[in-house]
């Protein structure tokens, strides 16, 4: 996601990739296309909360094994896209939005540093214990077009009894 990206960077959630299988949730019995579904539902409320105008990367969500589970039975999804507002100081306003929204409700902003890369960028990192569900948001503000990397991860799910894990 950012050019200094590494698995310590991004700890801190409880279903972020550089947790140990132990640390991340059961998000439940679903299909593989269900739970992509959810996870979209998801980064869609995401760039809700951003509150400003701009354009979303259409990437989709793509499957994962749960560490330490049957990959025939256990899955995870993740959605990395990108948000580009118009300018930076609506990139900045975007950061301050998330910042608020990712710390209320059912989410809980776990994570908010700088890091170590040239530009010394923003990065936030937030559960929703709900949906087990965690985001993981870097502002590459000092880039020619300002962006939002944006990637949302699910628990573990289960698939239901004699379907298979479909991987896309």
């Amino acid at each position: 996601m950012n050019d200094s990206e590494n698995s310590s960077s991004s700890s801190g959630g409880s279903t972020d990739s550089g947790d140990t299988a132990s640390r991340v949730p059961y998000a439940g019995v679903a299909t593989t296309d269900e739970a992509a579904d959810a996870l979209e539902a998801v980064s869609s409320q995401i760039y809700e909360y951003a509150g400003v105008p701009g354009k979303a990367s259409e990437p989709g969500p793509g499957i994962k094994e749960c560490e330490g589970k049957d990959p025939e039975r256990f899955f995870r999804v993740f959605h990395p896209w990108n948000f580009q507002p118009g300018s930076v100081a609506d990139s900045d306003r975007a950061m301050e939005n998330l910042k608020k929204k990712l710390n209320s409700g059912d989410w809980v902003l776990k994570k908010e540093y700088r890091d170590n890369s040239q530009n010394e960028n923003l990065n936030l990192v937030a559960d929703n214990d709900a949906k087990k569900v965690s985001v993981w948001i870097v502002q590459y503000r000092d880039r020619a077009k300002p962006s939002l990397g944006i990637t949302t991860t699910s628990g573990c799910y289960e698939v239901p009894e004699g379907a298979k894990v479909e991987n896309f």
